[in-house]
């Protein structure tokens, strides 16, 4: 039986972008600092950079629901979504007039660096407005979606950006806070969500798993599938040009 391809999901999460990455045929292994009950897959709780550097090292890592150490040669490929409040548009807005409050670290830099060094393709995602490079961007909409849930995706390999597609997105239910006029408000990057109709969220971003704050904080698995493909598909021409 041929083995899949193994990716290390950093800043994990709950799993949305793992998700998508499984469906695209990944064996996925999470690593947040935060606990991750609902973590789909092996999981591993610690510093995302740290989990790094010891691979790096050359040490090996244990990971919850797998009974296999594994070392920086066992992974084929990686995604990162480290914390994106630094460039969220609310942080922006108010990091002058409330100092302080809103100064959260910009770990795209540092999470870059060490993929660069781990050498194997990568992508990392953050929300619109952060510091990626060469970025390409998703849309709820070009996936069926009635949401917008505008990311972006910084690559070392070659991928295509998907156009919007808003026209046919259609207002959220009459039940929902006024605040709330369509589905891409509804789920929003941070926050609260201001809807009483949490289920049909769930569907709407194609997750069944999370609850309501881990929801807010997740990129739908559509997202991380599309990609997936094409990480797939750069492993394989790299195995075929050994």
């Amino acid at each position: 039986m041929i083995s899949k391809p193994k990716i290390l999901d950093l800043f994990c999460g709950a799993g949305g972008a793992a998700m998508g990455l499984h469906r695209a045929g990944f064996e996925v292994y999470g690593i947040d600092i935060k606990p991750q009950p609902h973590y789909p897959f092996p999981f591993r709780c610690m510093d995302a950079l740290e989990a790094m550097d010891i691979l790096l090292r050359g040490e090996g890592i244990e990971f919850t629901g797998s009974l296999i150490r594994l070392f920086i040669n066992d992974f084929d490929a990686y995604w990162a979504s480290p914390p994106c409040q630094h460039a969220s548009t609310i942080a922006k807005q108010n990091r002058i007039l409330r100092p302080g409050k809103y100064d959260h670290p910009d770990l795209i830099p540092q999470t870059r660096e060490v993929l660069i060094k781990a050498g194997k393709p990568y992508i990392i995602e953050n929300v619109v407005g952060a510091a990626l490079v060469n970025p390409i961007r998703l849309c709820g909409s070009w996936f069926g979606l009635r949401l917008h849930r505008h990311r972006l995706f910084e690559t070392n390999f070659g991928v295509l950006g998907t156009p919007c597609s808003h026209h046919w997105q259609k207002p959220f239910f009459k039940t929902c806070d006024k605040r709330c006029s369509t589905l891409a408000t509804c789920v929003p990057v941070y926050g609260h969500n201001y809807y009483n109709e949490f289920e049909v969220a769930q569907k709407e971003m194609g997750i069944d798993w999370m609850d309501t704050e881990e929801l807010n904080e997740a990129i739908p698995p559509a997202y991380s599938e599309y990609l997936g493909k094409y990480l797939m598909q750069e492993i394989e021409s790299k195995v075929m040009a050994l």
